[in-house]
């Protein structure tokens, strides 16, 4: 089966490079909302060109409102095998070879911003769905490849999508590495703040700096003297980041990241936390992202390996990782692809590409996964 589908993607590879290409020429960095287009025209436009080149491809597609829109094989709503990525990207920035959004090929790579995150993979899925299609293969399940516009942002695509839709059975999002990856850990971001006056502006200024001092900068980096310093062999250490300490409101401010393993709950990382704040001191919980852990020996887990492991012929062992992918919002969903082991991670850096190798290699992992998973 899997030479079967390899051929089809080798025959559809000029049509999918066309289409990356296509798309990838829409700036689609999120905008000021306005009637119709929540994210801003140019996500709206995105979401557009690539239906179309799903309903083109002989899908049937769904629009939901602008948000956030899927092609589907199978006739079934219920039950379906999802892959979900996303249309919208950074701003290009400055420090390109060649123009952000012009797609250009050099050197067997095409260059441009969002050509590896995310549309790239997602058009690389849906193309592999197209050759398990025009291969007449049966599957038992309904897929649907699903075109998010607000994963840079917030995941407000996904929160509206799960109010229309059900989610997925299972799946996977071509947005982080290989291999498999079957546990992400869990992001917060804390803010602290204490209020002042113009009597007590000086004693509010001690008892703030003097907290930051003792706690956030003379403390590693994985918190150890907050008491957050958790750790587990499968994802590592407890990271933690200070920033932005700032005025507003009569109050001073100070942001703190974390990024934390599955061992332990946001609950208890904030009552450690709590019990090290001075009186005056508020800690508030600016946002929260579980952990994302899956078994191993899960089917899902087991498919994904299996379809990287054949068709690369490399180890396919599972892995954990530090990123955050729609895995954090949407349910039954891994992180899978697209980049390989020591490829460096250049998303959202200046002159961002995608081989086209690794374009067609993707492809047919991608189109063996959804088999393995729908069959």
């Amino acid at each position: 089966m899997e030479q079967v589908l390899n051929d089809k993607i080798d025959e559809y590879k000029e049509k999918l490079l066309k289409s990356i290409i296509e798309v990838v020429n829409i700036p689609s960095v999120k905008d000021e909302p306005k009637d119709n287009a929540p994210f801003g025209d140019r996500i709206k436009e995105a979401l557009f060109v690539t239906l179309d080149i799903a309903e083109n491809l002989g899908f049937k597609t769904k629009n939901l409102d602008n948000y956030i829109g899927y092609a589907q094989y199978g006739d079934k709503e219920e039950g379906y095998i999802g892959v979900i990525g996303h249309l919208d990207v950074v701003p290009a920035g400055e420090g390109w070879k060649f123009p952000p959004f012009s797609g250009h090929i050099e050197d067997e790579k095409i260059y441009g911003r969002g050509v590896l995150d995310n549309k790239g993979p997602i058009l690389a899925a849906l193309y592999a769905l197209y050759a398990i299609k025009e291969s007449r293969l049966k599957l038992s399940k309904p897929v649907r490849i699903i075109f998010g516009t607000d994963e840079e942002s917030g995941f407000n695509d996904v929160r509206y999508y799960l109010k229309k839709e059900k989610p997925p059975v299972m799946g996977f999002t071509p947005d982080c590495k290989y291999p498999v990856v079957y546990g992400e850990r869990g992001r917060a971001n804390i803010q602290f703040e204490i209020e002042y006056n113009d009597k007590n502006y000086k004693n509010a200024a001690d008892e703030f700096f003097g907290f930051l001092n003792d706690y956030i900068l003379s403390s590693k980096s994985c918190g150890d003297r907050l008491g957050i310093d958790f750790s587990d062999a499968e994802f590592g250490v407890m990271e933690m980041r200070g920033h932005n300490i700032h005025i507003e409101d009569s109050k001073f401010l100070f942001n703190l990241s974390l990024s934390y393993p599955a061992i332990v709950s946001i609950d208890e990382i904030i009552k450690r936390i709590k019990s090290k704040l001075s009186k005056n001191i508020k800690l508030n919980l600016l946002l929260n992202y579980n952990p994302v852990k899956f078994d191993k020996n899960s089917f899902l887990i087991k498919s994904l390996q299996k379809a990287y492991e054949e068709v690369t012929k490399l180890d396919g062992t599972p892995v954990t990782t530090t990123g955050g992918t729609y895995a954090k919002i949407m349910p039954n969903i891994v992180p899978f692809g697209p980049s390989f082991p020591g490829q460096k991670g250049i998303s959202h850096n200046p002159n961002e590409y995608m081989s086209i190798e690794d374009i067609i290699l993707n492809s047919k992992i991608f189109a063996q996964a959804i088999y393995n998973l729908a069959k």
